[in-house]
């Protein structure tokens, strides 16, 4: 694995945002998407996929900075870049069935997806930190 693979890793993550989106939308049961008020259309729904989903969208939003942050602190620091492919890698993959387990309801399966996937951008952030010393 490269700098490639994680660069590539960070595409993928800043995607899923709206890949949950589009599957809030798609699931929303209490009446036709409203794009003008889309908070409010959100807060009438009924089935809890739609809620779920909105719910990962808002959870990759708010974990992916860190992500980003972390690949670009590693290759700074001059991790190498084989080891910043492989935690990129389990990143994106665990936020992928992070999503997917939202989704679907598993919530502790959802966790511990959550929890592997912030496990691997801190330790990018502290094997930088250790090689920059």
């Amino acid at each position: 694995m490269t700098i490639a693979t994680a660069y590539w890793c960070i595409l993928l993550v800043a995607v899923l945002p709206y890949i949950w989106t589009v599957v809030a939308k798609a699931s929303g049961t209490q009446g036709r998407f409203n794009n003008r008020d889309p908070r409010e259309w959100l807060a009438k729904q009924d089935n809890p996929r739609s809620r779920w989903a909105n719910g990962a969208q808002l959870n990759s939003f708010e974990t992916n900075p860190l992500f980003y942050a972390s690949v670009l602190m590693a290759q700074f620091a001059e991790v190498p870049g084989a080891t910043i492919g492989l935690m990129a890698v389990i990143y994106a993959v665990a936020r992928v069935a992070h999503g997917l387990l939202y989704i679907s309801g598993m919530h502790r399966f959802r966790s511990l997806a959550w929890f592997i996937g912030m496990a691997s951008a801190f330790s990018l952030v502290v094997l930088a930190a250790k090689t920059i010393a």
